[in-house]
C-alpha cells in the first residue's frame, strides 16, 4: 500500500513538473511575440502607419500603452485641436507657445488640404503626409514646416518640400525648386498677417 502511494506521488510530481515547464515555455513564447515592435503597434491602436514612419508609430504606441492616450492624448489629433478652436471645454489645459501663434495657425490653414503626419505646437514643427491631386496621381509631395521664435517675420519660418514621381513602378525623387518653397512661405506669412489683423 505504501509503495503504491509512493508511485502515485512520484508520478504526480513528474506530471506537474512537465506541465509547469511546458507552461513556462508557452509563456516565454507568448511574451516574445507580444514584445515585437509590430505587435506593440497593433495592440496600441495608434493612428500612425508603421510602414510610413516606424519610429513615430512606435513612440505613439508606447505612449498609448503606458498612459492610455497617444502623443496627442486619448482623442488623437484633429485640426480643431491643433488650431485651438475647441474652447468650449473650460477644464482644458493651456499650453504656452514658444512660437508665433499667427504663423502657427497661418501655416495650418494654408496647408489644410494636405493630410498631417505630425504637428508639434511647442516645437513649431508641422510635417505633412504625402499628397497627390486627382489630376496628377503620379506625382506626390509632402512638406516640413519649421516655425521658430515669437515674432511674425520671414526669419522665423522655413518650408522644405519633397516631391516624387511614379516611374517604372517606383516613386522617384524630383528636384525641388527653392522658389516653390519661398512661395509657400509667402502664402503662410500673408495668411498669418491677415489673422493678426482680424484679431486686433
Amino acid at each position: 500500500m505504501f509503495m503504491v502511494r509512493g508511485i502515485i506521488i512520484v508520478s504526480l510530481l513528474f506530471l506537474i513538473s512537465c506541465n509547469s515547464n511546458k507552461n513556462e515555455e508557452d509563456m516565454k513564447e507568448l511574451w516574445s511575440k507580444a514584445q515585437t515592435r509590430q505587435s506593440i503597434i497593433d495592440r496600441s491602436g495608434t493612428k500612425f502607419n508603421s510602414a510610413t514612419d516606424m519610429e513615430l508609430a512606435m513612440r505613439d504606441a508606447e505612449t498609448r500603452l503606458q498612459t492610455g492616450g497617444g502623443l496627442f492624448g486619448k482623442k488623437g489629433l484633429s485640426f480643431g485641436d491643433v488650431l485651438n478652436q475647441d474652447n468650449n471645454n473650460s477644464n482644458s489645459t493651456t499650453i504656452s507657445m514658444s512660437v508665433n501663434p499667427f504663423l502657427w495657425k497661418g501655416a495650418l490653414e494654408t496647408i489644410d488640404f494636405m493630410p498631417l503626419s505630425s504637428a508639434d505646437q511647442i516645437g513649431g514643427t508641422i510635417i505633412t503626409d504625402w499628397y497627390s491631386t486627382t489630376d496628377n496621381a503620379n506625382e506626390r509631395c509632402k512638406l516640413n514646416i519649421f516655425i521658430s521664435g515669437k515674432k511674425l517675420n520671414t526669419e522665423n519660418l522655413k518650408v522644405t518640400s519633397f516631391c516624387q514621381e511614379f516611374k517604372d513602378q517606383i516613386w522617384v525623387n524630383k528636384k525641388i525648386d527653392r522658389e516653390n518653397n519661398i512661395k509657400i512661405e509667402n502664402a503662410i506669412l500673408n495668411k498669418a498677417k491677415k489673422l493678426r489683423l482680424q484679431s486686433s
